[in-house]
């Protein structure tokens, strides 16, 4: 569907445009803050052409759609009377962690582009200085340089801006408190050493530049000011008094106490996370790699972007980040591998499509649309990102410079000592995860499309998953399960088995309805529609017999099942009872393929040279 079409589908199944507190989006997700979530229809959602999953976030509910997702924004906010700002409207009660998440998820959400931007640009400018491809005392890196660092420098004034949004103040008013803690004549004053004071009152000298945490208490505190101003004001003094008091009250208030508290706060984060990665980094590098993906789920990422930009601002070098990116590789690896693996022809495409969008940093697609879906694929890309947190930590790989983003276009943030190391790690996580996935494996999607995927391919990667390659010392002997008229495969008028994609074996065309067991074993797979069953042999032989040819629609339909899965069975002992005359009256050939689908566990399957068989005669022969 058009972006239009999935837009007001969406507005429609989260419970419609009343339900809708406010909406903004980040990268590749839309976040909703709704009135009540449990007017949500998420499993209708998830099944959108376009919406690779779901997710809640605190009272956040999430929509994750790739990177369409400004498209797909712009037509909910033009197609709705919804506004691109949030309106500060309390969504009910929420504890204090989830709190204060939301909030730094609110407020770093929309600046993003801008980070990402600024990032991008220092990133390139590194290497072109790195290599001594641009002198930097030339008056070109000096210019390449402010616009990378504007945004950097002037972090408080567009964290001022954000902050304001989510609070439901004045953004302008909230950006005149960022310049004038950033103001030069201030900065000079606090540098020259020597005590300051306003109105009698002592000031604590202190950096705001490239600040987060100052900022965010500011204009928290200012947004109460700012109502509580407003509320004892005639509306005819309102647009000269309440910035007029908000902006003398807020910025001294900053400047002698929580300006300088954020400032202290941010710096013993930074020397905290310093100590634990210096001295316990083998451990920290490896349990935070391995569990990032975890943190990304939650939303908690953006509590961690703050104190990766503290950290390069106190120390001049950042651990998380590393992190965040062998995630995003463990992430890219996984869902590399079910692109290897699956047989599903549009699910194969899109994991292709979303291991590359991770690998260049975007990682929800991937995570929800492909590795969280199929389980086993999401604990292949934690186990894949430690891996890589282990080399980081034997190699010491820091990042040194805020990139573009946490992928391949970011690798710019490792540039230093340690670059090389950087992307072997990446190489690593990325690989690791790919083959651990791809060996744990995974139930594959089956298609909704009849066209591309048959009943009997649905039937194919169920008994696939039980699929070995062991070469078996033991030979094995199957005996008739029906009676009836020997066929060759090729003859088999379904290209599933006649081109025996699925292993050797031989068909027999039923005269009676009763069917066998073939050898002594386990009965491994048992379909709800009881058309096939799966057999694993004492031998080691894996056996399907499948009863007619797309019979799989008849949901059951006459056939009785004589056993359960699970159950030991005998040579000769009755599985089903099939209505033969039923199934030829509704349509569907009657002749049945018995598949030996490990045939590469065995050197040579002899097949019966009769023409015809009764329950007991000798069908099959494998030879170790």
């Amino acid at each position: 569907m058009s972006h239009k079409e999935l837009g007001i589908k969406i507005l429609e199944l989260v419970g419609g445009e009343d339900n809708v507190q406010s909406v903004i989006h980040c990268m590749t997700r839309l976040r909703f803050n709704l009135r009540d979530n449990k007017k949500v229809k998420r499993s209708e959602l998830e099944n959108l052409d376009g919406v690779m999953g779901t997710n809640i976030s605190g009272s956040q509910f999430q929509i994750i759609i790739g990177n369409d997702v400004p498209k797909v924004y712009k037509e909910i906010i033009h197609n709705s009377k919804l506004s691109e700002d949030s309106n500060g409207e309390k969504t009910g009660s929420k504890n204090v962690i989830s709190a204060i998440f939301d909030v730094i998820s609110g407020v770093f959400t929309p600046i993003l582009p801008a980070i990402a931007g600024a990032g991008m640009i220092k990133g390139i400018l590194a290497i072109l200085s790195t290599f001594g491809w641009l002198d930097a005392a030339s008056q070109t890196y000096i210019i390449l340089n402010a616009i990378g660092d504007g945004a950097f420098y002037f972090l408080p004034i567009l964290l001022a801006v954000s902050a304001a949004r989510k609070f439901g103040s004045n953004p302008y008013i909230a950006a005149t408190i960022a310049a004038a803690i950033l103001h030069p004549t201030l900065t000079e004053l606090f540098n020259a050493g020597e005590p300051v004071s306003f109105i009698g009152l002592p000031v604590i000298a202190a950096v705001y530049s490239s600040t987060v945490i100052p900022i965010i208490l500011a204009i928290w505190i200012a947004s109460y000011v700012e109502t509580f101003v407003d509320k004892f004001t005639h509306s005819s003094l309102k647009l000269i008094v309440v910035p007029t008091l908000t902006i003398l009250f807020v910025v001294p208030v900053t400047l002698m106490t929580v300006g300088p508290l954020g400032v202290i706060l941010g710096d013993y984060l930074s020397s905290g996370l310093g100590f634990l990665f210096e001295d316990y980094g083998f451990i920290a590098m490896v349990l935070l790699a391995g569990t990032f993906s975890l943190i990304i789920m939650t939303g908690m990422h953006y509590a961690l972007v703050p104190i990766m930009i503290n950290n390069l601002t106190v120390k001049g070098i950042d651990y998380l980040m590393p992190a965040m990116f062998l995630a995003n590789m463990g992430q890219a690896g996984a869902a590399f591998a079910v692109f290897l693996k699956s047989r599903n022809k549009k699910f194969k495409s899109l994991s292709l499509t979303v291991s590359i969008t991770a690998l260049m940093g975007i990682t929800e697609p991937a995570m929800y649309g492909v590795n969280v879906r199929l389980k086993k694929p999401f604990v292949g890309a934690l186990l894949g990102a430690a891996v890589g947190g282990l080399y980081y930590a034997i190699t010491g790989v820091a990042a040194y410079i805020l990139g573009g983003s946490a992928g391949l276009p970011g690798v710019t943030s490792f540039i230093g000592p340690t670059f090389v190391h950087a992307l072997i790690g990446l190489a690593v996580a990325f690989i690791a995860a790919t083959i651990i996935s791809y060996l744990l494996g995974f139930e594959d999607v089956p298609s909704e499309n009849q066209d591309e995927t048959t009943p009997e391919e649905t039937v194919e990667k169920t008994v696939a998953a039980t699929i070995t390659d062991t070469q078996l010392d033991t030979d094995c002997v199957l005996v008739s399960p029906l009676k009836g008229e020997v066929v060759e495969l090729s003859e088999v008028s379904d290209p599933t088995f006649s081109s025996e994609v699925m292993g050797e074996g031989i068909a027999v065309r039923p005269v009676d309805g009763k069917v066998v067991s073939p050898v002594n074993g386990v009965v491994t797979t048992l379909f709800r529609t009881k058309h096939a069953i799966g057999i694993t042999s004492e031998e080691g032989a894996e056996i399907l017999i499948h009863v007619g040819i797309d019979t799989v629609q008849l949901d059951g339909k006459y056939f009785e099942a004589l056993i359960e899965q699970g159950d030991r069975v005998t040579a000769g002992q009755p599985l089903l009872e099939v209505d033969l005359e039923g199934i030829k009256k509704e349509g569907f050939d009657t002749v049945t393929p018995v598949i030996i689908t490990n045939t590469t566990s065995f050197s040579k399957v002899n097949q019966t040279d009769k023409t015809s068989v009764s329950h007991g005669d000798v069908l099959l022969k494998l030879e170790a």
